[in-house]
């Protein structure tokens, strides 16, 4: 006969017991798990084809995942490929300059959920994607099943109450910290490194829970990249997973941020110069506002004498907006106008910024007409008599192709 008190005992303590740090580590072992797979297999293998998996790895990636989230592959490929191809516009599935932040951050789900109901969006963007048996018969068909098999699993191995806490932490983890906190405050708030198109920020330097996800601006500037960090303070754990499972022979990163040649032997613009600018055109850009910083230290005293600016932050946001072309409002507009109004040198150098960004942009002209533009701009850098844009131009001319 069954002693009911042992099943009782069952019900609340399972048949793993746990002290309660227990219960905490093994949840952050799951969760950390899951953000693995997503960053790993859904957003870089998936959605961007940066590197290539092990069929062992896929498949463990792809059980887990339906374990711990119900995501289907094709639907998260397909939704993030149109979020890169329609970023910040009112197609963009989430982007919080359209949308607002409280939305993406607290709703952020929702809005994965609605746009998976698009045919457009599916057909469009979820090209190749897994369409294999498991797919078609399990983890497409029966998506929502794994969360409860799951529920099940941590209530057996943990206990009702402890196991419950913990799947409900689970199911929580990723709407919040990618749907949210990622595709939210990776698009409102941070720091840029790189001026894309878009208004993509790395949230932090490092973020050990999140995978590596929170260098966003990174990862918009090199989309197909296998690797977010690009400077030696970031740190992305989900890169440090694929070297292990590269030197295990489990995965190939197949490309990566491109990296700045430069030839000292050269002295003139060519072919191989405007490719080599074009491809690290992120870098160039990052550059040049370090160069126009500079000359912005050495202009702020008298800006501030003619009152362009009334306090330390005013002058820090009009900063941002000299040296990295990004103006917005009407206000910040007029301010701009009247720094560069009263400043000729910092006047020259936004300009001459302005110019060198359409130099990529101009898809509709020749090789050698881009070749005769950009050695025109280094030209006129050089006679400018603004000693950072001399030595920017002189740097600029000795890319080359890598």
């Amino acid at each position: 006969m069954t002693d009911p008190y042992a099943l009782l005992d069952l019900l609340a303590h399972g048949l793993v017991p746990l002290p309660w740090w227990g219960y905490v580590v093994v949840t952050l072992v799951m969760t950390h798990v899951t953000i693995a797979a997503v960053t790993i297999y859904l957003h870089r293998c998936q959605a961007h084809r940066a590197l290539e998996l092990h069929p062992i790895v896929s498949h463990f990636f792809r059980f887990w995942l339906w374990l711990t989230t119900g995501m289907i592959t094709k639907e998260w490929a397909a939704i993030h490929r149109k979020h890169h191809a329609k970023c910040e516009t009112a197609e963009d599935p989430h982007s919080p300059q359209v949308l607002g932040i409280n939305r993406v951050l607290f709703t952020g789900v929702a809005l994965y959920v609605k746009e998976s109901h698009v045919p457009d969006t599916m057909q469009r963007y979820g090209h190749g994607t897994p369409d294999d048996w498991i797919e078609r018969r399990i983890y497409t068909p029966h998506h929502k099943k794994g969360i409860l098999v799951m529920l099940l699993v941590n209530v057996t191995l943990f206990g009702a109450v402890p196991g419950l806490l913990m799947w409900g932490i689970q199911m929580a983890w990723i709407p919040f910290w990618a749907a949210g906190v990622i595709n939210g405050i990776g698009h409102f708030w941070g720091y840029r490194k790189f001026q894309t198109e878009d208004a993509s920020t790395n949230i932090v330097p490092i973020a050990a829970w999140i995978g590596g996800e929170e260098l966003h601006n990174n990862h918009h500037a090199f989309p197909t990249s296998a690797k977010f960090s690009v400077q030696w303070y970031e740190f992305d754990l989900g890169w440090a997973y694929i070297q292990v499972l590269s030197a295990l022979g489990l995965a190939r990163a197949k490309k990566l941020p491109p990296r700045v040649r430069l030839d000292p032997a050269k002295s003139d613009i060519d072919v191989q110069t405007v490719q080599a600018v074009a491809t690290n055109r992120y870098e160039v850009l990052a550059r040049y506002a370090k160069s126009m910083k500079a000359a912005w230290n050495e202009e702020v005293a008298r800006l501030r004498e003619k009152q362009i600016f009334a306090d330390n932050a005013t002058a820090r946001r009009l900063r941002r907006c000299i040296t990295r072309g990004t103006v917005q409002s009407p206000a910040e507009r007029e301010a701009v106008t009247r720094a560069l109004e009263s400043s000729p040198r910092l006047a020259t150098l936004y300009r001459m910024r302005e110019e060198l960004a359409k130099t990529w942009e101009r898809s509709t002209l020749s090789t050698e007409q881009l070749v005769h533009q950009l050695r025109d701009w280094c030209d006129r850098a050089e006679a400018s008599g603004i000693e950072t844009l001399a030595e920017f131009s002189q740097r600029l001319r000795r890319y080359a192709a890598a």
